[in-house]
């Protein structure tokens, strides 16, 4: 969904770039994001590992502080984001349960592609999780391969994917 056709839907929502000061409310984006939305693909205990990554202070601060990204906000509040760390790698991409299935990551994809596109990055490389893994694959991501990782000792499967811009 463009801007355009969002700005039809709902004047109140917009893109804007990421600050150092919403490292608070993406923190709260992010857990909802996985408390509302991961139950359908994941069990309680990789849910409580995975939600338990927004209290390490480290998990943020270098995405943040190097990396770029828009924050999706409507009627003032953030409801979802995309950040690039490194600048040709989508580090992080969260949306609330309650604006899920709206086109708000679609739209922040469309920006984060159009960004990279504009600095001359011809491939964006991605770790996804069953959450955005069909998304990903609805926008022409290709799958690369299928790793297995712990978080506090809890196992998961990741889908390494790429995009050529």
């Amino acid at each position: 969904m463009s801007q355009l056709e969002l700005d039809q839907f709902d004047s109140t929502v917009h893109l804007r770039l990421i600050k150092r000061e919403d490292n608070s409310d993406l923190r709260d984006v992010y857990v909802d994001s996985i408390q509302s939305q991961a139950p359908s693909f994941y069990n309680n205990s990789q849910i409580e590992a995975w939600a338990g990554l927004a209290n390490l202070p480290s998990f943020f601060e270098r995405p943040f502080d190097e990396g770029t990204g828009w924050a999706l906000i409507k009627r003032n509040k953030i409801e979802a984001f995309a950040l690039r760390y490194p600048l040709d790698r989508l580090a992080l991409l969260y949306c609330r349960g309650r604006s899920s299935r709206k086109g708000f990551a679609n739209m922040l994809l469309e920006r984060i592609e159009f960004d990279c596109a504009e600095e001359g990055i011809q491939f964006l490389s991605t770790e996804a999780s069953l959450l955005s893994y069909s998304l990903l694959i609805r926008r022409g991501w290709v799958e690369k391969s299928i790793e297995k990782i712990e978080i506090a000792g809890i196992s998961f499967d990741r889908y390494r994917m790429f995009k050529r811009l």
